[in-house]
C-alpha cells in the first residue's frame, strides 16, 4: 500500500500559497531593516520577526512542495506559527515590557490586519483537507486484502 497526497497548490491552495509568500516577503523585510537599523533597542522583538519571517519561507515552500514529507514540514511550520502567534499575541498585551517593539506577531498581528492569527488557522485547515490517503497499488492487492 502507498500514500498520496492531493496537491496542496491547487484552487484555493494558490491563494493560501500567495498569502504566505506575500506575509513572507514582508515579514523578511521588516525583519531585515529592524535587525540592520535598531537591533540594540528591541534584540527579542526584532529576532522574533526574523524567526517568524523564516517560518513563512519555509511554510511557503513547504506547501508549495509535493510529497508526504514536506506535508509534515508543512504541519510543522504552520503549527509552530498559530503557536507564535498566539504566545507573542498573549505576550504582548500583558507584559509589553517584554517587547518594546511591535513584531510581526505582536498583538497577534495587529500591525498585518491580524492576517498572521487567521493564516494558519486557514493553514491547517487546508492541509487537513490535503491529507495524504492511502491508495491501493492494483486491484489484485485490494482483493488480497477483502478477502474477495
Amino acid at each position: 500500500m502507498t500514500t498520496t497526497t492531493p496537491s496542496r497548490s491547487a484552487g484555493i491552495g494558490r491563494v493560501l500559497i500567495a498569502v504566505y509568500a506575500l506575509l513572507a516577503l514582508a515579514a523578511t523585510g521588516r525583519s531585515v531593516f529592524q535587525l540592520l537599523d535598531d537591533f540594540d533597542k528591541a534584540p527579542v522583538a526584532y529576532s522574533l520577526s526574523a524567526l517568524a519571517a523564516v517560518v513563512y519561507i519555509v511554510a511557503t515552500i513547504a506547501l508549495i512542495a509535493p510529497g508526504p514529507a514536506w506535508y509534515r514540514v508543512a504541519w510543522i511550520t504552520i503549527s509552530f506559527e498559530l503557536l507564535g502567534v498566539l504566545v507573542v499575541g498573549l505576550l504582548s498585551i500583558f507584559d509589553p515590557v517584554l517587547f518594546p517593539a511591535k513584531t510581526v506577531w505582536s498583538g497577534f498581528g495587529a500591525g498585518y490586519g491580524y492576517v498572521p492569527l487567521v493564516l494558519p488557522l486557514l493553514g491547517m485547515l487546508w492541509l487537513y483537507r490535503r491529507r495524504p490517503r492511502a491508495v491501493v497499488a492494483d486491484d489484485a492487492a485490494l482483493a488480497r486484502s477483502t478477502g474477495v
